[in-house]
Order: structure tokens, then sequence, then C-alpha cells
């Protein structure tokens, strides 16, 4: 007799699992959930909350049931692909409508308790506090929480310039010599870090109330002061109690400031805004910027369309010689061949940028030469190139090997059977049955190298710079230059970056484009 009780424990053991496995997936999806819609409500991130929202309801549809089976494998994929290209993109575009930068990145409320907050005098009689400085996210660029212990009762505090001082529970912090070491949820700046960020963090202020707040002095102490300024929100003007001036909203280019009564910009800060379409009116009109971006597209068109060529001349006639089976060490010379590639690429740009010192690079060393390399616009996207052929040729030389290998070599023998050379073999039969396989791939490393930005910000920084041009240097391509709106030493202005990224966006698609359409004519050489 045959027993079916194994087979049918077994099954029962597996649907176990299975069904353990799914509540265990499921009660963490809804954990994680539960945890983060508070944190988007409180930072009022409402594009992540909807996403966070619907990617849990459609996991929740999904893999609570046994039905849907495709969309359980699509899912994943899809996720990924809303979360890390199509949302990025989407914000990007909005951002490009908006004056969001430097002193432009909250709400008008958060830049009048700024300003506010900032006009903090110390007084007689003001309270001072001993400070830890800690912060949640960027230990240079903040944002910054102070922890504050009364020295005459030990109550601890904590604030930030959004926030309004609040007292802290003993139990939540670790006090070691009248100051705040270890708090949960933050990391405590020590010397150095507070050195870095110096300049930032004594710009901060922690609100108290309408009247008074609690400035940094110094990188231990605090301070409890009175505010000079005080806002009226009926008639929507700040005033200064100590010379009687009011600012009102005056609006400058365009975005709004809190103007005197000479219509000039009274405080460095001002608030999101929606700008409409005047960082693309600016991209395109101001004649200034308009050059500099129509030079950058052309230099850029230049590198990418150079390293492409370049990389793949070199690649493929290497990978030519090497595949003639005359050829005795074959491996061992495409193990050479190979070393560039397997280098790291940063630290190869940066090897490469010592090589072009002037005084005491090896190139100059070893030619004998005293070319500026780094000094001269010509000299410096020669070198840009020429460092670019050195990383890229590996690549092109091991895609022409695989598919010069791929290629018939009954094909080429009915050619020389033809009377064809050796040299007309190569250039009428194998180059075009080769650009069937890698002009694909051709086009994607055009694109990669359209946007670049490590093979120029580590080799030249965009460098050399003309007097008095800090926006755009001699070897800056488009995405280097965006990189440099949106952090250069001028201040961020991350609205106008986004507009000039939806462009190189929209370039690259139609390059790209008109690339693959060109490519389609390979099809007909099969």
């Amino acid at each position: 007799m045959t027993s079916t009780s194994a087979p049918a424990h077994r099954d029962r053991r597996s649907t176990t699992a299975s069904l353990l496995v799914r509540v265990l997936f499921l009660g963490a999806v809804l954990a994680i959930t539960a945890f983060a819609i508070p944190v988007m409500l409180q930072l009022q991130q409402w594009m992540w909350l909807i996403v966070t929202v619907l990617a849990a309801v459609t996991i929740f549809v999904l893999y609570s049931t046994k039905r849907f089976v495709p969309g359980k494998y699509l899912f994943p994929g899809t996720f990924f692909l809303v979360v890390f290209l199509i949302t990025p993109i989407i914000l990007t575009i909005g951002y490009s409508f908006t004056n969001f930068g430097d002193g432009t990145r909250g709400s008008k409320e958060q830049a009048i308790n700024s300003i506010i907050a900032n006009s903090v005098q110390q007084t007689d009689d003001s309270t001072w506090y001993n400070l830890s400085i800690a912060t949640q996210g960027d230990p240079v660029a903040g944002p910054f929480t102070l922890f504050l212990v009364d020295p005459e009762d030990g109550t601890i505090y904590k604030g930030d310039e959004e926030t309004a001082l609040e007292e802290v529970p003993a139990g939540e912090v670790t006090v070691a010599g009248d100051r705040v070491t270890e708090a949960e949820g933050y990391e405590i700046l020590d010397a150095r870090q507070i050195n870095d960020a110096y300049d930032a963090i004594q710009q901060v202020a922690v609100p108290i109330d309408d009247s008074s707040a609690v400035r940094v002095q110094g990188t231990n102490q605090a301070f409890e002061g009175t505010t000079v300024l005080s806002y009226d929100e009926a008639t929507d003007t700040i005033t200064n109690s100590s010379t009687g001036d009011t600012y009102t909203v005056g609006k400058i280019g365009d975005t709004e400031y809190f103007v005197d009564s000479n219509g000039k910009r009274a405080f460095s800060q001002s608030w999101l805004q929606n700008v409409g379409l005047s960082n693309y009116e600016r991209l395109f009109t101001n004649a200034t910027i308009a050059k500099q971006f129509g030079a950058a597209f052309l230099w850029t068109l230049v590198f990418a369309i150079g390293s492409v060529g370049l990389t793949f001349i070199v690649g493929f006639g290497l990978a030519l010689v090497l595949n003639d089976e005359r050829m005795k060490g074959r491996r061992l010379y495409r193990s050479i061949l190979l070393m560039p590639y397997a280098v790291p690429g940063f630290i190869s740009l940066l090897v490469w940028s010592n090589f072009y010192n002037r005084d005491f690079g090896l190139i100059n060393e070893t030619l004998g030469l005293s070319l500026n390399w780094m000094g001269d616009p010509t000299l410096a996207k020669v070198a840009v190139l020429l460092t670019n052929l050195w990383m890229g040729f590996p690549y092109m030389f091991i895609v022409s090997t695989g598919a010069l290998q791929s290629i018939p070599s009954d094909v080429m023998e009915a050619a020389r059977m033809d009377g064809a050379s050796r040299l007309q073999t190569t250039v009428k039969v194998v180059t075009p049955l080769l650009l069937v396989a890698v002009a694909p791939l051709l086009v994607a490393s055009f694109a990669f190298n359209f946007n670049n930005f490590n093979a120029i910000q580590l080799l030249t920084e965009g460098g050399p710079f003309l007097p008095g041009e800090y926006t755009r240097g001699g070897t800056d391509i488009l995405i280097s230059m965006i990189y440099r709106i949106a952090f250069g030493g001028s201040g961020a202005d991350f609205g106008f970056a986004s507009a000039v990224s939806v462009a190189l966006f929209v370039l690259t698609g139609i390059i790209a484009a008109i690339q693959f359409r060109f490519t389609n004519v390979l099809e007909d050489v099969n």
C-alpha cells in the first residue's frame, strides 16, 4: 500500500510556513507605514506620504491573497522605478517652477520666525545655559538642535529654529559635566564638527515666545535674550522696536522679501514661492546665462562624442589585433589591457590630475614640456579627453572582443575568397556586423558621458575659470555646470538648477532618440 500521510504533512507544513512568512511581511509593512506617516505629516512631505500610503495599500492587496499572481512579481520593480526615478523627476520639475535655494527653503512662517529669533539681544538679566549642539542630519549643514542645561537647577531644554524651546525629561538624555553628552535619536557634535559648522551654528536661534529667544554664544554657551523685531500678522509687517522702522513685503525680481521704506531688502531670509516660468525665461533669455549654457552644451557634445569615438576606435583596434590567432600570449595582453578598467575611476582621475601638473607632473617631466594643462582651456579639454580615453578604452575592448568572437569565421573566409584584402574585410564586413551588436552600447556610453560628472569634477573641477567667472569653467559640461549653480560658493539656487536639469533631461532624451533612429539602419546588415 502507498502512504499519503507524509506528502500531506509536508503540504501542511509548507502552507503554515508560507502563511507565517506572509503575516510577518505584512506586519513589518504595517509597522513601517505606521511609523513613517506621522513623520511625513510633521515634515509636510505630501508626495512621499502619498507614495508610502499607495505602496502600503498595494502590498496588502497583492500579498494578502493568493490572487493577482502577475502583480506580485511586477510590483517590486515598479515600486523602485517610482521611488528612485519617477518621483525624483517629478520633484525636480516641481522645484524648477520655484525660487528654492539658500534663504528660500521653508514656509513664510518659518522665515518670519527665523528673522525674529535672529534679532535676539542680550539683557542684564539674561539667563545663561550650558550648551550642547546636536543634529539628526548632516553635522556640517544641519539642521541643528540645541540642548541646554540650566546651571542653577539642572533643568534640561531642547529646541531648534522651527520648534520652540521645551523641557526634556532627564531620562531621555545623558548629562555629564553639566552638559548633555548623549540624546536618543541625535548626534552630539564634537569640537571638530562644531568648528566645521561654526558659521551656520552661530546663526541658530531658538524661539521661546513672541518676544524672547535663545541664541548661541561661542561653542558651549547660549543665552536667553529679548527680540528686537516683532511681527504683526494683521498688517503683514515686521517692526524694529529699537529704531521704529517697519518692514513690509515687497517683490525683488521674482521673489518676495521684507523690504524697508526704500524698497531695499531688509533681511536675507525669504520663503519658498512659485515663480512660474521665470527660471526657464532666465535660462533662455538672459544673454550671459544663455551663452554659458550654449557653450557648455557644445563642449558636452564634443566631450561625449570624442570620448565614445576615441575609446571605441582604440578598443576596437586592440580587439582586432588580439583576435588574430597567430599572435601568441593573447590572454596575457588582454589581462594587461583590462588593468585600467580594474582601478576605481575616482582613483584614476585623481592620479591623472597630478600627471598634468605644470611643474612636477609626469607628462611634462617625461616629455620635457612646460605646458600649462590646467590653466589653458584648450589644453584642459585635451587632458579631459585623454584621461577619459585611458579609462574608457578597456570597456570598448571587452565589448569589441566579444562581438568579434561572435562573428562566424566563414563570413570572413567568404570575403577573402571573393578577393577582399584584410583591410577591406575589416572595413566592409567585420565592422558593420560588429556595429549591429555594439551600437546600443555606444548610445548608452554616449548618454553616460553626456552626464559624466566625475570625469570633470575630479580632474579639473570644471576649470580653468576666466576672470570674474564662477558659474561655468572652461571644461564644465552641463551636469557640472548645474552642480555649480546648485551648490556653488555664491549660494545654492536649486530652483534654477532644476530648470537647467529639466532642459538637460530633454536634450539627452532627444539626442538618444536620434541616435537610436540612426542605429536602426544597422538592422538591415543582418
